[in-house]
């Protein structure tokens, strides 16, 4: 049996009381545990709400001596092994001493993070369940260079800064485990600085948060999901490229549908969401920032957990099981992705250890006007790492097909949305950021390499700037593809025209394809062009409810005849009648209004004709894949060309007439025969007035526009047309 034993403290300085008190302790490991200040078996311990405390070995019970304010010290002698037990005199506690374990990062770790080339960064810093030295807890590591000191808080420990001080590893790395803590404790890092009071701080990695608007991250419980989609994964290669068939439902999941008042949550959305995206024939959801943001009206644009699933809808295996069902479904899986800036919110990443250290000093350099956010140093080797490495871990850890890269362009260029004299220019005097680009091509390869094979990076950029998706060993910038935001402008603005002025305005749906070879493009109706006054697709149609819908509807077939992968926010494809509002469901009470079901059938019938035709899709990036027929036909605004896919693979012609009359109208056409009328957006399970071609043309005329062959057909007043030989030529 233990006995108890009282022992003569040796070593502890009145200034090292004082300091432990004042929480001004800045080596916690040379003062605390069994060898303060290298004094082997002298131990100190310190608990503010301890009146006494003991040590328990195996073979005894050491009185250690109060030295006050909570300090005790005591003399261990040899002994290695011991807890700690606490007192206030009415109840006791035990536990084990964070101080008499061992670090548990490597050299090899603390090597990678210093270079920026640790791309499993997750697997060192933040908050990790582990047994170490024979006894469960959770080591908890983090990166604050100038910090005098950091250490971990919680509900175990009071929230009290003094209580676990960390290990300073070297490279701004600090660290320690503390044993006996479990899943689901709320913790968050009290940084010292250089100057001024200690703050709280999120941790950066932390992989799993508190529900908005509590900031605290949590500790992870390993995941217990256990993937099932193999099949997917080893087969989306041929989902995911750009001969494929990509159209894409982007979704803010937490305004797509409610239930009793509330947002869906991710289990729920696994079974509406993804059930309601296949039936329409989507082949892939892209959600919409799903990193942990605080301000719901930023739509998760302004994250402060890069790598922790917003708690709102649920856990992170939850989140998997989202992904998962859509690999179920043979649907892949996107999310909007966002480091080109980060918000200012106090438990966040600016200022974290009481410097610029995720952000730039300067604010010409460091700090975005348009969105009162920061802007990441890219030419920081950790906070590239902190960034590249989390593109991975949402890629890997989370079986996402793909991330959809937000404000590129801010990236690109030093003096984006910025007055002459409020940027600074680069090395060479440009407005070109370095920086940012080697970030870019270093994510992307990265993102390809390291990741999951099969999947897709996508930039959102609005210029012009050469090889976005380029491969980046060739000089470009490697995405997967990018949204054509010159298309998107261009043909809006054709359409919410009165079809009167359409005439005048006929360059803006035929320019596009001027350019639309260069990248590989993505057609985006996205979020952003149905908020913030802009209205709804519906609102900007011209004319009475059921022209609105007319034009609507041809527009739509227009885009999906049209080169290029497309992508149609939530609520657009049924035509919700106002503008999207974050805090509110869709509208979907509309779908009883007639013509608006018929709308979300025609989307429907286009994702169908799409996936099954080849020539709408396997060419999308190459010229020979398109071919104008009526080009010039300004008067009358009607626009056709043929779409064609590899050799055997019949063509696909599609028309347009973007005024409300009816023509009557000589088709030249690639070879002659019977082509059935495929699609006719005027048609009446579409809310149209059923006026068509009997469901086929015959190509028996002459040469005709440049085609060998020719049809006269009957051309529905704001219509689209999609025609298809019976026969392969």
């Amino acid at each position: 049996m233990a006995r108890a034993v009282s022992q003569a403290p040796r070593g502890i300085s009145d200034d090292d009381v004082t300091a432990i008190i004042e929480g001004r302790i800045e080596d916690p490991f040379a003062v605390f545990g069994p060898r303060h200040r290298g004094q082997t078996g002298t131990l100190v311990a310190f608990d503010a709400h301890a009146t006494a405390m003991q040590a328990i070995t195996p073979s005894a019970i050491i009185d250690l001596e109060p030295k006050g304010g909570g300090v005790f010290c005591g003399d261990l002698g040899r002994r290695k092994r011991y807890r700690l037990r606490g007192t206030d005199g009415t109840h006791s506690w035990d536990y084990d001493d964070p101080y008499r374990f061992g670090p548990v990062l490597g050299d090899l770790d603390l090597h990678l993070m210093a270079e920026g080339r640790h791309h499993r960064l997750w697997e060192a810093l933040g908050a990790h369940p582990m047994a170490h030295d024979d006894t469960e807890g959770v080591h908890f590591a983090v990166w604050a260079p100038n910090a005098r000191g950091v250490s971990v808080v919680g509900g175990f420990n009071g929230w009290d800064g003094r209580r676990a001080p960390m290990r300073h590893r070297g490279n701004g790395i600090w660290e320690i485990f503390l044993p006996g803590l479990q899943p689901g404790e709320p913790y968050k890092y009290e940084i010292r600085p250089r100057e001024g009071a200690p703050f709280l701080k999120a941790d950066p990695m932390a992989r799993a948060t508190e529900h908005p608007p509590a900031t605290a991250s949590l500790v992870p419980a390993p995941s217990a999901h256990d993937w099932q989609d193999g099949g997917w994964m080893d087969a989306r290669h041929g989902m995911n490229n750009r001969h494929a068939p990509i159209s894409i439902y982007e979704v803010h999941l937490g305004s797509w549908r409610h239930r009793d008042g509330r947002s869906l949550t991710y289990r729920e959305a696994a079974e509406e969401l993804v059930g309601y995206a296949h039936d329409m024939g989507f082949t892939h959801i892209e959600l919409m920032p799903m990193a942990e943001y605080p301000f719901g009206g930023s739509w998760g644009y302004q994250p402060t957990g890069l790598y922790a699933p917003t708690s709102r809808h649920g856990t992170p295996d939850d989140f998997r099981a989202l992904v998962e069902a859509a690999h179920d479904k043979g649907m892949g899986l996107l999310m909007d992705w966002v480091p080109a800036h980060f918000p200012n919110d106090p438990h966040g990443l600016a200022y974290f250890d009481g410097s610029a250290l995720y952000e730039h000093a300067d604010p010409r350099e460091g700090f975005h006007p348009d969105w009162n956010t920061h802007i990441y140093n890219f030419g920081r080797n950790e906070v590239r790492n902190f960034l590249e490495a989390n593109a991975v871990y949402w890629l890997r850890e989370f079986h996402l097909d793909g991330l959809r890269v937000d404000a590129v362009a801010s990236m690109l260029y030093r003096d984006y949305s910025r007055a002459h004299d409020a940027w600074i220019p680069n090395r060479d005097g440009g407005r070109e950021n370095y920086e940012a680009i080697d970030f870019l091509k270093q994510m992307n390869t990265l993102a390809y390499g390291e990741g999951p094979q099969g999947l897709m990076t996508v930039a959102e950029e609005s210029t012009a700037w050469p090889g976005v998706t380029a491969p980046a060993h060739t000089g470009g910038l490697g995405f997967g593809f990018k949204w054509n935001m010159g298309w998107m402008n261009d043909t809006l603005r054709f359409i919410e025209h009165d079809p009167i002025h359409r005439r005048h305005h006929h360059n803006l749906m035929t320019f596009g394809l001027v350019y639309g070879f260069s990248e590989n493009y993505v057609l985006p109706i996205s979020h952003d062009e149905v908020v913030h006054g802009k209205g709804s697709m519906l609102q900007k149609m011209p004319g009475d409810h059921a022209a609105k819908l007319s034009n609507l509807r041809a527009y739509y077939a227009f885009m999906w005849g049209h080169p290029g992968k497309k992508l149609l926010f939530m609520g657009c494809e049924f035509g919700q009648g106002h503008e999207w509002n974050h805090d509110q469901s869709l509208d979907w009470g509309v779908l009883g209004v007639p013509g608006h079901a018929g709308l979300q059938s025609l989307v429907r019938d286009l994702n169908t004709l799409y996936r099954a035709e080849p020539a709408l899709h396997a060419k999308d990036a190459e010229p020979e894949g398109f071919q104008w027929i009526d080009r010039d036909a300004a008067a009358e605004s009607v626009l056709s060309w043929v779409r064609r896919g590899f050799d055997g693979q019949r063509p696909v012609v599609v028309v347009s007439n973007f005024t409300p009359v009816e023509r009557r109208w000589r088709l030249g056409l690639p070879s002659g025969g019977r082509w059935r009328e495929a699609l006719n957006t005027d048609a009446d399970r579409y809310g149209g007035g059923n006026h068509g071609n009997l469901g086929a043309v015959i190509a028996d005329g002459p040469e005709h526009a440049g085609q060998p062959f020719s049809a006269e057909i009957t051309l529905p007043g704001l219509s689209t047309l999609f025609l298809i030989p019976e026969e392969i030529a």
